[in-house]
């Protein structure tokens, strides 16, 4: 089981997510235990007032850092890491996934407004940033790891197999999937999938996993795992001319 304790300012926008599909199974199952604490909440003040204009002046506002300490260290246990949501954060990918998902527990800190007063990095681990774009607040960026990790959970997922055959998993891209009806408007499901030949399929679903990630994401393969055949189907999909943008891969 993984422990999250979510600390934010919108402690209504987790209530629809929590509370549906996989997110929903984890924590019936007792896989998942989720508490959210309200910044507000850990305010002195009657107005139970969480930011304040910036020193220096300039616009927006940010943070305080009171309200915030109080809630980490309310929480804070010492199994917890403590993760700030920031655009300045190291970048959330798959293997940060797999990292962070063999915790047992994790307390995340949803900045918002202009920012959080800069001291907050004296009582946080980490701060992660799930792309190179700005939002309103850290609440989606925290729901994005909550439902990246959890997906990584033993028992979570119906089918062992189902989270080590995916996007990302082994940096590569997932090979292409189909299911019923067989044909639709004159697409067609490819014949191989058809065959019942399991060790055919596992083969064509290998290079279409290197095709996509080839054409894609070539910046993935140079730390695949990728095994002598692997290359060679590479070598092969290069030599008859698979579209890549303009962009090669360095083998």
């Amino acid at each position: 089981m993984i422990t999250f304790d979510i600390i934010t300012t919108f402690p209504v926008m987790f209530e629809s997510p929590l509370n549906e599909s996989i997110l929903k199974r984890a924590r019936e199952k007792g896989l998942l235990h989720i508490t959210i604490h309200n910044v507000r909440n850990y305010t002195v003040d009657k107005h139970q007032v969480t930011d304040d204009s910036p020193y220096g002046g300039g616009a927006g506002m940010v943070m305080k850092i009171e309200p915030l300490v109080a809630a980490i260290e309310g929480v804070r246990t010492p199994a917890s890491k403590v993760l700030l949501l920031s655009p300045q954060g190291k970048r959330f990918d798959q293997e940060e996934t797999k990292r962070l998902a063999h915790l047992e527990h994790i307390i995340l800190v949803c900045g918002h407004y202009e920012g959080v007063d800069e001291r907050i990095k004296h009582f946080v681990d980490e701060e992660i940033s799930i792309g190179d774009y700005i939002l309103t607040g850290g609440e989606v960026a925290a729901l994005v790891v909550i439902d990246a990790v959890t997906r990584l959970i033993p028992g979570v997922l119906g089918e062992p197999s189902s989270a080590h055959d995916e996007t990302f998993t082994d940096f590569l891209l997932e090979y292409p999937q189909y299911t019923r009806p067989r044909s639709f408007r004159g697409l067609e499901v490819p014949e191989i999938l058809l065959s019942g030949n399991h060790q055919e399929i596992r083969a064509w679903r290998r290079q279409e996993s290197l095709r996509k990630t080839l054409t894609r994401r070539p910046d993935l393969l140079e730390h695949a795992p990728l095994s002598p055949e692997d290359r060679k189907m590479l070598e092969h999909l290069m030599k008859n001319s698979i579209e890549t943008g303009g962009i090669s891969w360095n083998s």
